[in-house]
């Protein structure tokens, strides 16, 4: 069958190979034709252009036009040149006829010619098994493929001749060395075709060698014809061969094959006596090995096999047999091992040509500290001293190792610093506390992002900040919140971590002010800072400090940040130091509010605290002299507002304290607002300092607010009875009205000031007489309460006496408007007292008709008509206008 099978195929390969001859031979025949009838044709066209007559009739046949012979006339000095013929010379013969003409050129385009195309072998995509088969017998190198099928045919055929005659029943010693002696003998031969053959002697050099480690194994494990120490020996000499054979010939794969069989090696030939020693130092001779070839040859793949197989090979071993009384034999082999992967990519680097020297080995440079230090914790099991040592010890390393590669290798010397600091960091939470972890954590951010920023480079600020919130997060976590014993105010470490971690979020934000002024960054710092020092200061007040005095630290606390904001300002002029101090002054007035409700606004240590305050204030105007006008504005405004709010308050104490009325209480209220408003007014140079020179621009802003406030609680004061007590109460004459009075007249002033809004100053009368009208009409229902007994309640508006007085007094207002208009010449004037006439009038018929059974409604309307009477006498029709009279 077999040799059916390949006289078949040989017969098949015959007929193929002729029938590809005589495809070749039809291909060239018709290639040779087409090349012919272009030749023709290019010949036929260039006549055509010459003579210009010839000419095709494709439906009735080629007609050609005779040429005519034409000689070309010869030169005179050619003519003279060439002798005479001869006398005696005889004319030639006639010349044979001419050959017949050409065939016709074409003057169409010439059609192409179709030739079949040749079958192509090549096996298409989703061709079926048979014609992939049928392409490898009839492609490529037919007879080498056809020499070896036959040759294996062989092979097969005799080795199974001679196993069946018995050829190879020798002893196995004789049959491993056999192979053995075969195995040398072609790596012998593959030697000495290094220079020659350098692909095959390589693969049979590593096909050899395989061989060898190969039947050494089977000696010791399958047939136990050496014992461990000699066949241990024997792999040891091999992979030390092949190790020597790759540097010789630059052969990384030799070098590959060598270092996988050394770390199969323990494996295959173990027995099962479990010394780690022995084997641990077995590694460390394969690695020095390795340590040894990256010294000679840049080969990342060889130094990326025996880290990952030792540190495989010995988590394993540590995971299934490592016990602490073996850290004295195992400690010294893992710092073997790591020093060794600590070098092998430092020689990396610097054997690469130097324009590759900025890529480096990541996975030895970052891979051997973290697996290194994961089994150190676990040989030391974790204990927290122990192993913060070896965190700081190497960090040391790395950052001597960084120093002194950062000049020649940047990126390798780069990244070990970054080791190097991780690695210190690291050591810190695990030796020490975890407030204390925040305060290094902090110091150490705001050192990386100086540096960062210093080199102009990321990775060290992103660091840097993110060592400032895991300091945060160590805080909080240490943080006790409850516990107070033996533990003194301000000298303790909570608040010692909340300073640290303050102080680095504000370097971090002066660093990026300085770098890049007005990144985003530098506020956030900024802000992150700012809250960790009022966050630490507030903790130790309320920790400390006794409840009835706690608001006054507090307002010590924001008025000495306020005034170091203020100082910070001036000498950088960054606008969120400024608002700082302008925030915290405004926020001192809630806090005063505060104080006067939790108790005496001056009591106890609250006045020193005001004291603290108008010192530290004023020196924070002071220092805003040269800042913008809008932050000036602001805080100076905050600042009269403070004082303007405190004294308030402190006369609303005595007035609460003395029992007096409420009308007492409002005007003592309003008396500090008054006078800070007639000093606006009247002498603004007063209270201008100590931004003289900055007040007259925002004047009208602080009398624009002065103003909103007071009509505010004039609109409240309308609504208030204003009892005088101790003191009886008198119209006009008592506490409340002679405020609203006094409101009433600084109101008219600024009216006419030149601050005051120009819309304001044109509606100055109606906005006058709209006030009058309230503050007249309040004051009357207000006597009517007093002096008529009429209870100051929802009722007020529906009794009689008050119906009555504010017909009266309204009847009163329009009569005084309408004669004071008709004599002034003021017609606007006379028509709205005439409208406030129609008012009361329209009053007395829905509302005091309903009281004509009493004397009250009937005085009513007594008096509004004898007011009317009066004003038909004295000012019977309104007056015209200046510009009516002069068109007349």
């Amino acid at each position: 069958m077999l040799g059916l099978f390949f006289g078949g195929g040989f017969g098949y390969l015959l007929w193929r190979l002729g029938d590809l001859a005589r495809r070749l031979r039809d291909s060239e025949t018709r290639l040779a034709t087409l090349e012919r009838a272009q030749s023709r044709a290019g010949i036929a066209r260039s006549e055509q252009r010459a003579t210009g007559e010839a000419t095709l009739d494709l439906r009735g046949g080629a007609t050609i036009a005779p040429v005519p012979a034409t000689t070309p006339p010869v030169p005179a000095s050619i003519e003279a040149a060439v002798p005479g013929p001869a006398a005696d010379f005889d004319p030639a013969p006639p010349l044979p006829p001419p050959p017949p003409a050409p065939p016709p050129a074409w003057s169409g385009p010439l059609q192409p010619v179709s030739i079949a195309p040749v079958a192509d072998g090549r096996a298409e995509p989703g061709r079926d098994v048979f014609s992939w088969i049928k392409d490898w017998f009839t492609e490529g190198n037919v007879p080498v493929k056809v020499g070896m099928l036959v040759l294996f045919a062989g092979v097969a055929a005799l080795l199974k001749y001679a196993a069946d005659e018995g050829w190879f029943t020798f002893p196995i010693e004789l049959r491993l060395l056999g192979v053995a002696l075969a195995a040398i003998a072609a790596l012998v031969f593959a030697w000495r075709q290094r220079e020659t053959r350098r692909g095959f002697a390589l693969s049979l050099q590593g096909g050899a060698i395989g061989i060898l480690l190969l039947t050494v194994f089977a000696a010791f494990r399958l047939y136990h014809l050496l014992p461990a120490t000699p066949a241990f020996a024997l792999m040891v000499v091999l992979v030390a061969g092949v190790c020597m054979l790759a540097v010789l010939q630059d052969a990384l794969a030799l070098a590959v094959l060598g270092i996988l069989a050394g770390f199969a090696a323990p494996i295959l030939i173990s027995t099962g006596s479990g010394n780690h020693v022995a084997l641990f130092s077995y590694y460390a001779l394969l690695n020095i090995a390795i340590f040894a070839i990256a010294w000679q040859r840049a080969w990342r793949v060889l130094n990326l096999i025996g880290f990952f197989f030792t540190y495989a090979i010995g988590t394993i071993w540590g995971v299934l047999a490592y016990r602490s009384s073996l850290f004295d034999s195992t400690e010294p082999f893992m710092l073997l091992f790591f020093a060794i992967y600590l070098v092998v990519p430092i020689l990396y680097a610097l054997k690469r040509a130097p324009e590759k020297r900025g890529a480096i080995d990541g996975t030895l440079v970052f891979g051997n500290p973290l697996a290194a230090f994961a089994l150190q914790g676990a040989l030391l099991e974790w204990e927290r001293t122990p192993l913060a040592i070896s965190a700081l010890v190497l960090g040391i390393i790395y950052l001597l190792c960084a120093a002194s590669l950062l000049r020649r290798v940047r990126v390798l010397g780069e990244s070990f610093a970054v080791l190097a600091l991780g690695f210190s960091t690291l050591s810190v939470p695990l030796a020490l506390s975890a407030r204390t972890t925040g305060c290094i954590f902090a110091l150490e951010g705001a050192a990386l992002v100086w540096l960062g920023l210093r080199q102009q480079r990321r990775l060290p600020r992103w660091i840097g900040l993110f060592l400032q919130l895991l300091a945060a997060i160590a805080f909080a976590i240490a943080f006790d919140w409850g516990h107070v014993e033996n533990v003194t105010a301000i000298a303790n470490g909570h608040f010692a971590g909340a300073m640290l971690i303050c102080l680095g979020g504000l370097v971090c934000a002066w660093l990026y002010q300085r770098a890049r002024a007005g990144h985003p960054l530098s506020n956030l710092l900024y802000l992150w800072g700012l809250c960790w020092w009022f966050g630490a200061w507030l903790v130790e007040i309320d920790r400390f400090v006794p409840e009835e005095r706690v608001f006054a630290g507090i307002l010590t606390l924001f008025a000495l940040s306020a005034w170091l904001a203020a100082e910070a300002a001036r000498h950088w002029q960054r606008l969120i130091l400024l608002l700082t101090t302008t925030t915290l002054f405004w926020l001192v007035i809630p806090l005063s509010i505060l104080i006067a409700i939790d108790g005496r606004i001056f009591g106890d240590w609250n006045l020193f605290a005001f004291a603290v305050l108008g010192l530290a204030g004023w020196r924070s105007l002071a220092c805003l002299r040269d800042s913008q006008a809008v932050v000036q504005a602001a805080t100076h405004l905050a600042w009269f507002w403070i004082w303007t709010a405190v004294f308030a308050l402190r006369l609303a104490e005595m007035a609460n304290d003395a029992r007096l009325g409420n009308g007492w209480l409002m005007a003592l209220i309003a008396l500090p607002l008054l006078v800070a408003f007639l000093l606006a007014l009247r002498r603004p140079a007063w209270i201008a300092a100590p931004l003289s020179a900055a007040f007259p621009g925002y004047r009208g802003g602080l009398l624009g607010t002065q103003v909103f406030v007071l009509g505010g609680l004039l609109g409240i004061s309308l609504f208030v009875d204003g009892a005088s007590d101790p003191l009886p109460w008198l119209p006009i004459l008592n506490p409340l009205e002679l405020f609203q009075f006094s409101a009433f007249v600084l109101l008219a002033q600024w009216l006419v000031d030149a601050d005051a809004p120009e819309a304001f100053q044109d509606k100055r009368p109606a906005l006058l007489s709209i006030a009058g009208f309230l503050l007249i009409t309040a004051a009357t229902l207000r006597a009517a309460h007093h002096l008529g007994g009429v209870p100051w309640s929802d009722g007020l508006l529906s009794a009689n006496l008050s119906q009555t007085s504010l017909t009266v007094v309204w009847s009163i207002l329009g009569v005084a408007g309408w004669v004071l208009g008709s004599r002034r010449g003021k017609r606007s004037l006379w028509l709205a007292s005439a409208m406030l006439m129609a008012v009361v009038l329209a009053k007395l018929l829905l509302v005091d008709r309903q009281h004509l059974g009493n004397l009250f409604g009937i005085a009513s309307f007594i008096a509004y008509g004898l007011l009317c009477t009066l004003v038909g006498y004295l000012a019977p029709a309104p007056p015209r206008e200046a510009a009516e009279e002069a068109a007349r």
